[in-house]
């Protein structure tokens, strides 16, 4: 018996899977699984959107509280742009979504900023200062 979505969601999908794999397309939870896929769709948007977050933090309080820069800093950088440039090679679909993820990012960017250094949030420019090329390059931090 196939355990049902909402009560046993590892046993459904490899129940599903296996039916899948057996070719038994009228045995399949339809609904179910078209919920799961568009879900795993926004899971990669919102890591990126995360990923993101966490690299622009990083930027505000780098140009913002330059004499607090730590290693820890530079490495949380480092982190992020190698899992945003992972993100996008492993999803290139994702390419036109960056402008959009980035002005999501951003906001919560700066208010993470604001809390993390106790700067008042209109330290921080209202829209992103920095492109996605200036943000994903091993060589910028911003003055």
């Amino acid at each position: 018996m196939i355990p049902k979505h909402d009560e046993d969601f590892y046993g459904w999908a490899m129940a599903e899977a296996q039916l899948l794999k057996e070719g038994k397309m009228s045995e399949l939870d339809i609904d179910n699984l078209i919920e799961e896929l568009e879900n795993m769709g926004v899971s990669e948007r919102n890591q990126l959107e995360n990923r993101l977050n966490q690299l622009l933090t990083h930027l505000l309080k780098w140009q913002f509280q330059h004499n607090l820069q730590s290693k820890s800093w530079e490495i949380s950088i480092k982190k992020q742009r190698r899992g945003i440039r992972k993100i996008i090679k492993q999803n290139p679909s994702l390419k036109p979504k960056i402008d959009s993820c980035l002005i999501e990012a951003y906001q919560d960017a700066r208010e993470d900023a604001a809390d993390e250094t106790g700067l008042d949030e209109k330290t921080f420019p209202t829209k992103c200062p920095y492109t996605f090329e200036q943000i994903t390059d091993d060589d910028f931090y911003p003055q």
